[in-house]
This record gives structure tokens, C-alpha cells and sequence, in this order.
């Protein structure tokens, strides 16, 4: 049976100032680039095997994956399926926002010039599909964001909307699943 690694990238500005990053490209801050480090020399010191690391294209999850194939040496590349799910007008806006806590729990949204969650999540299941096929040859680390660790987490487990809408990893925070 296969199995693969996800992490979210490190510490943004806009996660500290609590706002929607979605798919605006925003950098870490010394501390993103910290945790980033940290979790390699983990990977390192712990002897977790992994073969390739895949990345979302956006700079705070490349640079992360960047650190994290320097550190351990394993080979990194760009998959555009785990760039950071659209949140149109709500990108920059507060994370807790009343109007977009509403809004999030409705998967046919677009919030106005985004991606809904049903669209977001057919992208995240057919990339899933994908290394389900190749899991039994080779181990992937994705390095990716909080959306899409809430669509990995509910390829594997059954949630309400509600509990999908909460979900959500620290930065860094390594998660193994297993097919």
C-alpha cells in the first residue's frame, strides 16, 4: 500500500496579519523560511524516505519545497494542481470575516472571480488520483497550502461542510497519508 507526505508551506505576513493569502502570491517571512528549514533538517534526522518533492508554483510553497530538496537532497519540481485555491474578492480580507465563513460553506461559489471549492477540489482529487498510481514505486512529499491540505484530508476522510470549512494544518506541520 502507497503512501505520501503533505506539508503546508512556512509563516506568511498575511498569516500573521490573519488574511485570506488564497492564490495571491505572498513570501515567508524569516520564520516561514525558518520552519521550512526546520522541517528538513526533521525529514533528515528522522530518515523519512522520500523520493521527489512537488510544489504549488506559488513563491511561499516553492520556497519552502526549495529549502527542504537543499536540505534533505531530494529532487523538487512545480505542479500547477497545488497552487492555493482562488478566494476572489475575499483574497487579503480577514480569515474569520463573517461574510466569508458564510460564503465558504457553499461549494458552488466563486466568490466573485474565484475558484469554487467543487472546481478547487476536482483539481486536488485528479492530482491525488494520480500519485495513487505511481504510490507503490515512489513517495512524494506535496508542499503545498491550508486549502489544499483541506481537500487532501477529505479524499481520505468523510466531513461535513462544516468540518471541511474548519479544517486546517499548522505551517509546516507534516502529515503522512496512506492509500
Amino acid at each position: 500500500m502507497g503512501y505520501f507526505y503533505f506539508t503546508r508551506h512556512g509563516q506568511t505576513v498575511w498569516n500573521v496579519e490573519n488574511k485570506i493569502c488564497g492564490a495571491t502570491d505572498i513570501e515567508l517571512t524569516e520564520k516561514g523560511h525558518h520552519q521550512a528549514k526546520e522541517l528538513a533538517e526533521r525529514i533528515v534526522s528522522e530518515g523519512i524516505h522520500i523520493d521527489e518533492i512537488i510544489c504549488s508554483p506559488l513563491m511561499r510553497a516553492a520556497d519552502t519545497a526549495r529549502h527542504i530538496s537543499e536540505i534533505t537532497g531530494v529532487p523538487m519540481r512545480v505542479e500547477p494542481r497545488l497552487k492555493e485555491q482562488n478566494f476572489g474578492k475575499y483574497e487579503s480580507t480577514p480569515r474569520n470575516g463573517e461574510e466569508f465563513q458564510l460564503a465558504k460553506q457553499s461549494f458552488i461559489n466563486s466568490y466573485e472571480g474565484g475558484e469554487s471549492m467543487i472546481r478547487f477540489c476536482q483539481r486536488i482529487y485528479n492530482l491525488l488520483d494520480d500519485i495513487r498510481e505511481e504510490a507503490d514505486e515512489k513517495v512524494y512529499l506535496l508542499v503545498a497550502h491550508n486549502g489544499v491540505a483541506r481537500a487532501v484530508q477529505s479524499y481520505f476522510t468523510d466531513m461535513t461542510n462544516e468540518k471541511f470549512a474548519k479544517f486546517g494544518i499548522k505551517n509546516c506541520e507534516l502529515r503522512k497519508y496512506e492509500f
